[in-house]
This record gives structure tokens, sequence and C-alpha cells, in this order.
């Protein structure tokens, strides 16, 4: 299998010997969970990544024992702190979902989750915009599932996103690339932590990092050059809460180029003057929207192993996911 030999040879054996776990509400497994008795299947989440992450389902409600099927709810009060409340008998479950929800978060923690899909609009289990009933009686879109929000605040590096949110490529790739990312760094803490093992890890996701943020990847350069100078256990804090801010920032086209045109700059002395010229026509077709990012990055693959250049070949940012994904294709 392709993907196989990807993560041996990219992402180590280690990874290959341990799955990569998400946590995920559980209807969206085809799970019949639902208030209704009914589910809400994923098809991209169950027949697609499916094939790559091991899944650890979730569902709140019928956790904290409201069974199913069972009366509707909905989030009432201040967007801030609202209340759960059931819509037709007005029974207020608050006490009972946080009690569950700040227990079942520590049993969480056995998982070693690389990253979590909440079910949209769920009062429960809604990441951001949810329906919030005001004062006034009336709804607003301001509101955050109250699991969603035990959840984040108990693992603020772990990235999370809502399946409805998946729909749109950009914001699909950006969060599978922050999943394998967060797969990586957990594999390089396992294995022990020491100076030379950091700077192995910055060293391949360098371009990576760039293309989120040139700020974090400039900060994070520094950081690592002061490698010697700071304690162990302070280094590998602050480069992880950089890392993992970096990849709450999504990439653009502007980021992609800026770091296609860096790669370029390894071949200048090597390419011909038609195949320069090639990849300067891909990268403009790119910049204008006619191609997605998978033409240029396949070129540039293309050169690394003709001309076998070492520093861009350890480069996560050119095999940042199973290419079987596809993607990078939509973006």
């Amino acid at each position: 299998m392709i993907y196989g030999e990807c993560i041996v040879h990219r992402y180590g054996r280690k990874c290959l010997d341990t799955p990569i776990n998400i946590g995920i509400s559980t209807c969206l497994l085809g799970e019949n969970v639902r208030y209704d008795g009914g589910h809400k299947r994923d098809r991209y989440l169950t027949d697609t990544l499916g094939q790559y992450v091991r899944y650890v389902p979730v569902c709140p409600e019928v956790e904290a024992g409201f069974g199913v099927p069972r009366e509707s709810m909905q989030l009432r009060g201040d967007p801030g702190a609202p209340r759960l409340v059931t819509n037709q008998t007005g029974k207020d479950l608050t006490d009972a979902m946080l009690a569950w929800a700040q227990k079942r978060v520590v049993e969480l923690e056995k998982e070693d989750l690389c990253g979590f899909v909440f079910k949209s609009r769920s009062p429960s289990s809604g990441m951001e915009r949810v329906k919030v009933v005001n004062d006034k009686g009336m709804p607003v879109k301001k509101g955050v599932g109250l699991f969603a929000r035990v959840f984040i605040d108990h693992f603020p590096l772990v990235p999370v996103e809502e399946e409805g949110r998946l729909h749109d490529p950009k914001l699909r790739e950006n969060f599978i690339e922050s999943v394998f990312v967060f797969k990586r760094w957990r594999a390089c803490l396992e294995e022990g932590r020491s100076r030379g093992k950091l700077v192995a890890f910055h060293t391949r996701h360098k371009l990576l990092i760039m293309s989120h943020s040139v700020e974090h990847h400039r900060s994070m350069g520094k950081l690592v050059a002061r490698v010697k100078e700071l304690p162990l256990e302070e280094l590998y804090e602050r480069y992880q809460g950089h890392l993992m801010g970096a990849f709450k920032l999504r990439t653009t086209m502007k980021k992609h180029v800026n770091v296609l045109q860096h790669m370029m700059g390894y071949f200048k002395k090597v390419l011909s003057a038609d195949e320069k010229e090639e990849l300067l026509e891909y990268l403009d077709l790119y910049r204008k929207g006619h191609l997605p990012l998978v033409v240029p990055v396949t070129l540039i693959n293309h050169y690394v192993r003709k001309y076998d250049q070492p520093y861009l070949n350890q480069q996560y940012y050119l095999h940042p996911h199973p290419v079987e994904l596809q993607l990078r294709n939509h973006v």
C-alpha cells in the first residue's frame, strides 16, 4: 500500500505501528444516537479519512445518560455561559452535562487524540456559531456546545473541526495536515526528549510551518537557534506552543507561492532554461487559480528526485499527508 510505504519513509516506523486517533461525534459514524433515533453519517469521514485514522466516538447526550430517543434541547441565556435546556419541558440539563464532560475529557487523555471532529450546530458538540436563545427569546448564533467548550479548554493544542466546515477543501486540508503534524510531534515526544531530536523535527517541518505563518517560522527558528541555552523542558514547551499556534493559521495561495519560490532557489544552479521556464509557468497558473497546488508541488518533487536535493527531500511540505486523500487536488 502506497500510504504504508509513505509512513515508513516520511513518518518513521513508530507512526506506522500506532494509529492516528481522532475523537468524533458518534452520530457522524452512522450510529443511531441522535435525539430522534437517527444519525448524521458523514461519508467522507467514514469511507475516506476513516481508512487512515482510528476514531474514538463520543456522544455527550447518550454518555451523560439522556437516552435515545430523547427530548430535543437547546442552549439558552448568555452565549458565554449558556444553559442546556430541553425544548418542551424546560428541564435544565447543564450541570449533568458539565459534570459528565469534565470526567470524560480526563478519560480521553488516555486516547492520545491527535484531533477531534465535532457535530456542527449541536448544543453539546458544536464548535462555533451554535444557536443560543437569549433572555428576549431571540436566537443568536454565538454559542459553543457545552462538551466542545470543555474539550477545547482541556486540550488547547489538539486540532479540532466540525464536519460541516470540512466540506470546504481548504479547511479540510488544513485540519488533516494539522492532525498529521500533531501525530508526528507526539511520536517525537514518545521517543524521548533531546535537543538533537527537536532540531531534527524542526528541520523537516520548516517549509510546512512557513506555509502557515512566516512569523511563526521566524520565531521558531530563533528559538531553535537557542537550543543549547534553554532548559530542555522550557525549550519543548515553548516550541510546542509555537508549533500548534502556527497550524491554527490557514495556508493561503500567497503563502504557498512564497514557499514554492523559496524551494526554487535550491535548483537555481541545476535547472535548465526550459525547466525553469516550465516551473515558473506552473507557479503563475497556480497563482492565478488555474491549477491546484498539487501541480507545482508534483513538479518540484520531480526535480527533487531528478537532482537528488537532500534538504528538500526531507521536507514534510512535499509530503504532508497521504497522497490518496487528494487534499491538494482541490486547493
